[in-house]
């Protein structure tokens, strides 16, 4: 089987989600033994559609365009049993780039018109090749790929067309961090299954779709934590990209928003099978005190005191704040006396160690 896979994200150097999610279906594409080729449309010149029908009329099946489209792509997608269609999600449909790539295989059509159905149509002048749309979102929603199926469905509504499968992946950008990485794991293994059932059997599992849709975050907790990155991002200066790189942490300006947080930062791998309390009192700008029971890998966070926590830290706010976001060095602030720490000090070296709060 001959695989054509465009991705049209433009991002690359690890940054894209949609390319992520491409290279792990294709990689299970070629465990089943088909020949898949990869093509970046950010890499190729393809010109606007102009409308001129030059394709339908003086040059039957050729468009006027000198460009990539006309030697090289539009070629290989007529020769290919399979195209799959990567896009990011811009604007609840498919973005720039891929939206020239499809319109400039009008080529493909003739034209005249037919009814099936009661639906007009373009009859195909060639033998086109089934489609797979896959695509990638950052809000968690699943309803926000709706525009974006709709039309994959009417794309394929043309008698000798088809829609092999819809592969959606919300929440996308938080795939790579560090703080779901058992759950992306899971869904990049399932895409890869995915990629193989389609060679074997032209279609993907229900099993293997509800994981590749599964949550990974509860809607509010995704906003509150988008939020605060955002912010950071308007307060420092920085894109994504520069957030990233820099390996900055979202900084919390509330309760609230520190006790979401601060798991992150916590290796609570070290607790093993014990219970632990941890316990923050805060002064400054924010007065109030949290804790966080650590057990079997699991941390919950509470508002207000723990009777006998095994660790107290007692620090201004904006202390540990700073601490939390890299901007001072934890360690060189507790020699400065900058916050106290009552209780096991080794427990919390562990704790934090190689974490964001350290």
């Amino acid at each position: 089987m001959k695989i054509l896979a465009l991705n049209s994200s433009p991002r690359s150097g690890g940054q894209s989600k949609t390319e992520l999610m491409l290279n792990h279906l294709v990689e299970g594409m070629r465990d089943a033994g088909a020949d898949v080729e990869v093509i970046n449309l950010r890499e190729k010149n393809i010109k606007n559609c102009i409308g001129c029908f030059t394709c339908w009329t003086k040059t039957p099946g050729q468009c006027i365009h000198k460009d990539d489209m006309t030697k090289e792509l539009f070629g290989t997608w007529l020769e290919s049993d399979m195209v799959v269609y990567a896009t990011p999600l811009y604007n609840y449909g498919v973005n720039a780039t891929l939206k020239v790539f499809i319109e400039r295989t009008l080529p493909s059509l003739e034209p005249f018109f037919e009814i099936h159905d009661g639906r007009m149509f373009h009859p195909l002048r060639n033998k086109t090749p089934a489609i797979v749309m896959l695509s990638v979102a950052g809000m968690p929603d699943e309803d926000h790929f709706s525009a974006l199926s709709a039309h994959a469905h009417y794309l394929t509504a043309t008698p000798g067309r088809q829609l092999l499968a819809e592969i959606y992946r919300p929440a996308a950008e938080i795939m790579t961090g560090p703080f779901y990485k058992e759950k992306s794991n899971d869904i990049l293994d399932a895409t890869k299954q995915a990629g193989r059932e389609l060679v074997r059997s032209m279609k993907i599992s229900p099993a293997t779709m509800e994981r590749i849709t599964q949550p990974i975050v509860d809607a509010q907790s995704f906003a509150e934590m988008t939020n605060h990155f955002w912010k950071t991002c308007i307060a420092e200066g920085v894109t994504p990209k520069e957030f990233e790189k820099k390996k900055m942490v979202p900084r919390p300006d509330s309760l609230e928003s520190f006790m979401l947080f601060l798991p992150f930062g916590i290796k609570s791998e070290v607790v093993g099978d014990k219970k632990v309390i941890l316990q923050f009192k805060f002064s400054g700008d924010v007065e109030d005190s949290c804790y966080f029971t650590i057990k079997k890998g699991n941390i919950v966070a509470k508002k207000g005191t723990w009777e006998n926590p095994d660790l107290t830290i007692e620090t201004p706010f904006d202390v540990w704040m700073d601490i939390m976001t890299h901007k001072v060095d934890g360690q060189q602030m507790f020699m400065e006396q900058k916050y106290k720490v009552n209780g096991d000090i080794s427990l919390m070296i562990q704790l934090f160690q190689g974490g964001s709060s350290q």
